[in-house]
């Protein structure tokens, strides 16, 4: 069965999708960004490996390659390499199996929200950006 309606808007609908799914990592990544130092702080505070690597990558990731993601710049490979950061800072950020609640229950919401960005980013990398993007034209 065909669903004519979201085939005509299959590009605007990827195109919100794209938004949807980067507009939290933006805001995320430009705290990050102008709070270097607290980002720092705060990975060397969750035992990150490398924390001052680590928050670079961070902000290269939730700001810069998120807004390339909204663009749709090189869509496929970034949201796949998105999905992966994602699942990273899943395990990094909200290990709750090491917690009691309430923070446990706190995390296992983060940790499992970020599996669900995952299953979108890796639908976007296999749907492609769509027409309204730089992949597009």
């Amino acid at each position: 069965m065909r669903y004519t309606l979201f085939d005509n808007q299959r590009d605007v609908i990827i195109l919100l999708a794209r938004i949807l799914l980067m507009i939290l990592f933006i805001m995320s990544g430009w705290s990050k960004l102008t709070g270097f130092d607290g980002t720092v702080s705060y990975l060397t505070s969750l035992g990150a490996p490398m924390p001052t690597v680590a928050a670079a990558v961070a902000v290269i990731m939730e700001f810069f390659v998120a807004i390339l993601l909204i663009v749709g710049f090189y869509t496929r490979p970034l949201a796949f390499l998105f999905a992966l950061f994602v699942i990273g800072t899943a395990v990094i950020g909200h290990p709750f199996w090491t917690m009691v609640d309430p923070e446990r229950a706190a995390n296992s919401t983060q940790y499992f929200k970020n599996l669900s960005i995952c299953g979108g980013l890796l639908l976007l990398s296999v749907t492609g950006a769509g027409r309204f993007s730089v992949d597009g034209r």
